[in-house]
Protein backbone atom coordinates (compact mmCIF):
# COMPACT_ATOMS: atom_id res chain seq x y z
CA UNK A 1 0.00 0.00 0.00
CA UNK A 2 1.33 3.22 -0.89
CA UNK A 3 2.02 5.97 2.08
CA UNK A 4 1.17 9.10 1.85
CA UNK A 5 3.15 12.51 2.79
CA UNK A 6 1.82 14.76 5.49
CA UNK A 7 2.61 18.12 6.04
CA UNK A 8 4.55 19.45 9.23
CA UNK A 9 4.62 22.69 10.40
CA UNK A 10 8.17 24.24 11.38
CA UNK A 11 8.31 24.96 15.11
CA UNK A 12 12.01 26.27 15.11
CA UNK A 13 14.90 25.43 12.47
CA UNK A 14 18.29 26.17 14.62
CA UNK A 15 21.74 26.05 13.66
CA UNK A 16 23.67 24.01 16.67
CA UNK A 17 26.98 23.99 15.18
CA UNK A 18 28.85 23.70 11.48
CA UNK A 19 26.55 22.82 9.20
CA UNK A 20 24.61 20.88 11.81
CA UNK A 21 20.43 22.04 12.15
CA UNK A 22 17.81 21.44 15.06
CA UNK A 23 14.67 21.09 13.43
CA UNK A 24 11.27 20.88 15.12
CA UNK A 25 7.89 19.98 13.44
CA UNK A 26 4.74 20.49 14.78
CA UNK A 27 2.65 17.75 13.95
CA UNK A 28 -1.15 18.39 15.02
CA UNK A 29 -3.01 18.73 12.24
CA UNK A 30 -2.70 15.17 11.28
CA UNK A 31 -1.86 13.08 14.49
CA UNK A 32 -5.74 13.91 16.12
CA UNK A 33 -5.62 10.52 16.99
CA UNK A 34 -2.91 10.01 18.74
CA UNK A 35 -1.10 8.19 16.12
CA UNK A 36 2.49 6.53 16.99
CA UNK A 37 5.21 9.29 15.66
CA UNK A 38 7.89 6.57 16.13
CA UNK A 39 10.91 5.05 18.30
CA UNK A 40 14.12 5.33 18.12
CA UNK A 41 16.27 4.51 15.76
CA UNK A 42 12.94 5.03 13.24
CA UNK A 43 13.24 7.55 10.56
CA UNK A 44 11.37 10.64 8.49
CA UNK A 45 11.42 11.28 4.46
CA UNK A 46 11.59 14.78 4.90
CA UNK A 47 10.94 17.14 1.62
CA UNK A 48 10.28 21.11 2.06
CA UNK A 49 10.37 22.44 -1.50
CA UNK A 50 8.10 22.24 -4.78
CA UNK A 51 10.26 22.03 -7.16
CA UNK A 52 11.59 18.86 -8.88
CA UNK A 53 15.30 19.29 -8.29
CA UNK A 54 16.15 18.01 -5.79
CA UNK A 55 14.08 15.49 -7.04
CA UNK A 56 14.77 12.51 -3.82
CA UNK A 57 13.59 13.39 -0.02
CA UNK A 58 16.10 13.73 2.43
CA UNK A 59 16.06 10.51 5.51
CA UNK A 60 16.31 11.85 8.65
CA UNK A 61 16.54 10.01 12.29
CA UNK A 62 14.16 11.28 14.99
CA UNK A 63 15.87 12.73 17.73
CA UNK A 64 13.33 13.56 20.10
CA UNK A 65 9.38 13.32 20.05
CA UNK A 66 7.41 15.22 22.79
CA UNK A 67 3.97 16.57 22.89
CA UNK A 68 3.29 16.13 19.05
CA UNK A 69 6.72 17.90 18.20
CA UNK A 70 9.12 16.18 16.35
CA UNK A 71 13.11 16.97 16.86
CA UNK A 72 15.41 15.92 14.31
CA UNK A 73 18.86 16.76 13.53
CA UNK A 74 20.40 16.62 10.11
CA UNK A 75 23.56 17.96 8.37
CA UNK A 76 23.65 20.23 5.33
CA UNK A 77 25.48 18.12 2.99
CA UNK A 78 23.98 19.41 -0.54
CA UNK A 79 21.13 20.78 -1.94
CA UNK A 80 18.08 19.21 -0.09
CA UNK A 81 19.41 19.81 3.22
CA UNK A 82 20.78 23.48 2.35
CA UNK A 83 16.51 24.39 1.28
CA UNK A 84 15.28 22.72 4.45
CA UNK A 85 17.57 24.49 6.28
CA UNK A 86 16.38 27.75 5.06
CA UNK A 87 13.03 26.88 6.55
CA UNK A 88 11.87 29.47 9.15
CA UNK A 89 8.93 29.03 11.96
CA UNK A 90 5.60 28.81 10.34
CA UNK A 91 6.73 27.27 7.27
CA UNK A 92 5.60 23.97 5.90
CA UNK A 93 7.60 20.83 4.70
CA UNK A 94 6.45 17.60 4.26
CA UNK A 95 7.21 14.37 5.65
CA UNK A 96 6.42 10.45 5.12
CA UNK A 97 7.03 7.90 8.18
CA UNK A 98 7.71 6.83 10.83
CA UNK A 99 9.88 4.25 8.71
CA UNK A 100 12.11 1.74 9.51
CA UNK A 101 12.64 -0.63 12.15
CA UNK A 102 13.99 1.11 15.38
CA UNK A 103 15.90 -0.02 18.17
CA UNK A 104 14.90 -2.61 20.71
CA UNK A 105 14.34 -1.21 23.66
CA UNK A 106 13.04 -4.64 25.21
CA UNK A 107 16.77 -5.78 25.83
CA UNK A 108 17.75 -5.80 29.17
CA UNK A 109 21.41 -5.01 30.64
CA UNK A 110 24.12 -2.59 30.90
CA UNK A 111 24.33 -0.37 27.70
CA UNK A 112 27.02 1.36 26.46
CA UNK A 113 25.98 3.62 23.47
CA UNK A 114 28.80 4.80 20.72
CA UNK A 115 28.11 7.97 18.56
CA UNK A 116 29.87 9.55 15.84
CA UNK A 117 28.94 13.09 14.37
CA UNK A 118 26.02 13.41 13.37
CA UNK A 119 25.00 9.68 14.24
CA UNK A 120 24.27 10.90 17.39
CA UNK A 121 20.37 11.97 16.53
CA UNK A 122 18.53 8.58 17.08
CA UNK A 123 20.92 7.94 19.91
CA UNK A 124 19.53 10.92 21.85
CA UNK A 125 16.49 10.18 21.28
CA UNK A 126 17.22 6.64 22.63
CA UNK A 127 19.27 7.60 25.65
CA UNK A 128 15.57 9.14 27.05
CA UNK A 129 13.98 5.56 25.93
CA UNK A 130 16.16 3.39 27.99
CA UNK A 131 15.31 1.78 31.05
CA UNK A 132 18.70 0.49 31.37
CA UNK A 133 21.97 1.76 33.06
CA UNK A 134 23.28 3.60 30.28
CA UNK A 135 26.94 5.04 29.23
CA UNK A 136 27.08 7.39 26.49
CA UNK A 137 30.22 7.63 24.07
CA UNK A 138 30.16 10.82 21.46
CA UNK A 139 32.81 11.52 19.07
CA UNK A 140 32.65 14.76 17.37
CA UNK A 141 35.17 16.19 14.95
CA UNK A 142 35.34 19.82 16.80
CA UNK A 143 32.06 21.20 17.90
CA UNK A 144 29.84 19.29 20.75
CA UNK A 145 26.42 19.59 20.92
CA UNK A 146 23.72 18.26 22.74
CA UNK A 147 25.66 16.61 25.21
CA UNK A 148 24.30 19.11 28.02
CA UNK A 149 20.72 17.45 27.62
CA UNK A 150 22.32 13.57 27.01
CA UNK A 151 24.56 13.85 30.31
CA UNK A 152 20.93 14.17 32.60
CA UNK A 153 19.49 10.89 31.20
CA UNK A 154 22.52 8.70 31.33
CA UNK A 155 25.26 7.38 34.15
CA UNK A 156 28.44 8.54 32.72
CA UNK A 157 29.26 10.44 29.69
CA UNK A 158 32.10 10.55 27.69
CA UNK A 159 33.26 13.37 24.77
CA UNK A 160 36.05 12.62 22.51
CA UNK A 161 36.80 15.35 19.78
CA UNK A 162 39.40 15.22 17.03
CA UNK A 163 41.06 18.67 17.52
CA UNK A 164 40.90 17.84 21.06
CA UNK A 165 39.01 21.36 21.94
CA UNK A 166 36.78 19.43 24.33
CA UNK A 167 37.05 16.11 26.44
CA UNK A 168 39.81 13.55 25.01
CA UNK A 169 41.27 13.94 22.23
CA UNK A 170 40.93 11.48 19.25
CA UNK A 171 38.84 8.91 18.53
CA UNK A 172 35.84 8.08 20.62
CA UNK A 173 36.49 4.14 20.36
CA UNK A 174 39.42 4.76 21.76
CA UNK A 175 37.51 5.06 25.32
CA UNK A 176 35.58 2.32 25.80
CA UNK A 177 35.90 -1.26 27.35
CA UNK A 178 33.39 -3.52 25.57
CA UNK A 179 33.55 -5.69 28.96
CA UNK A 180 31.72 -3.38 30.96
CA UNK A 181 28.92 -3.54 28.56
CA UNK A 182 25.78 -6.29 28.21
CA UNK A 183 24.96 -4.66 24.81
CA UNK A 184 26.57 -1.99 22.40
CA UNK A 185 23.68 0.39 20.18
CA UNK A 186 25.70 2.59 17.92
CA UNK A 187 25.54 4.86 15.01
CA UNK A 188 28.00 7.09 12.87
CA UNK A 189 30.42 6.61 10.03
CA UNK A 190 31.01 3.20 8.58
CA UNK A 191 34.89 3.35 9.89
CA UNK A 192 33.59 4.33 13.29
CA UNK A 193 30.68 1.50 12.96
CA UNK A 194 33.25 -0.88 11.91
CA UNK A 195 35.72 -0.67 14.53
CA UNK A 196 32.66 -1.02 16.81
CA UNK A 197 31.99 -3.71 16.29
CA UNK A 198 35.53 -4.87 15.37
CA UNK A 199 36.14 -4.17 19.42
CA UNK A 200 33.49 -5.82 20.41
CA UNK A 201 33.35 -9.22 18.45
CA UNK A 202 33.24 -12.24 20.66
CA UNK A 203 32.44 -9.78 24.11
CA UNK A 204 29.03 -8.06 23.66
CA UNK A 205 26.88 -7.81 21.42
CA UNK A 206 26.55 -4.32 19.12
CA UNK A 207 23.29 -2.94 17.56
CA UNK A 208 23.91 -0.75 14.98
CA UNK A 209 21.98 2.09 13.19
CA UNK A 210 23.12 1.86 9.44
CA UNK A 211 23.23 4.78 7.17
CA UNK A 212 22.97 4.29 3.07
CA UNK A 213 21.59 6.88 0.08
CA UNK A 214 17.92 6.40 0.13
CA UNK A 215 15.15 7.25 -2.86
CA UNK A 216 11.89 5.93 -1.56
CA UNK A 217 12.49 5.47 1.88
CA UNK A 218 9.56 2.50 2.02
CA UNK A 219 11.48 -0.55 0.42
CA UNK A 220 10.22 -0.03 -2.72
CA UNK A 221 13.25 1.09 -5.16
CA UNK A 222 15.62 -1.07 -3.41
CA UNK A 223 18.56 1.59 -3.78
CA UNK A 224 19.94 1.37 -0.19
CA UNK A 225 20.33 -2.22 0.25
CA UNK A 226 23.06 -3.88 1.93
CA UNK A 227 25.30 -7.06 2.37
CA UNK A 228 23.57 -9.16 4.93
CA UNK A 229 23.87 -12.65 6.27
CA UNK A 230 20.67 -13.37 5.10
CA UNK A 231 21.28 -12.09 1.22
CA UNK A 232 20.71 -8.04 0.41
CA UNK A 233 18.39 -5.97 2.89
CA UNK A 234 16.99 -2.97 2.35
CA UNK A 235 18.61 -0.48 5.14
CA UNK A 236 15.25 1.64 4.74
CA UNK A 237 12.48 -1.38 5.50
CA UNK A 238 14.98 -4.06 7.12
CA UNK A 239 16.94 -1.59 8.97
CA UNK A 240 17.85 0.97 9.97
CA UNK A 241 18.94 -1.01 12.62
CA UNK A 242 20.93 -3.85 12.38
CA UNK A 243 22.81 -6.75 14.78
CA UNK A 244 26.34 -6.61 14.10
CA UNK A 245 26.24 -10.53 13.52
CA UNK A 246 24.17 -9.96 10.01
CA UNK A 247 26.10 -6.80 8.59
CA UNK A 248 28.85 -8.20 5.96
CA UNK A 249 31.04 -5.37 5.84
CA UNK A 250 33.45 -5.65 2.59
CA UNK A 251 37.05 -4.26 3.43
Amino acid sequence: MKRAYNKGIIHSNTKISHNIFELKLEIDLWNRFGEDLGIPGQFYMLRGWEAKDPFLPRPISIANIEDNIITFLYEVRGKGTHIISKLVKGDTLELLGPLGNGFDLKLKGKVGIVSGGIGIAPLIYLSKKLDNNVDFYCGFRDEVYYTDIIEKRVDRLFISTEDGSQGHKGFVTELFDPHRYDLIFTCGPLPMIKNVIKICRDIVPVYCSMESRMACGIGACLGCTIKTTKGMERVCKDGPVFSSREVIFSD
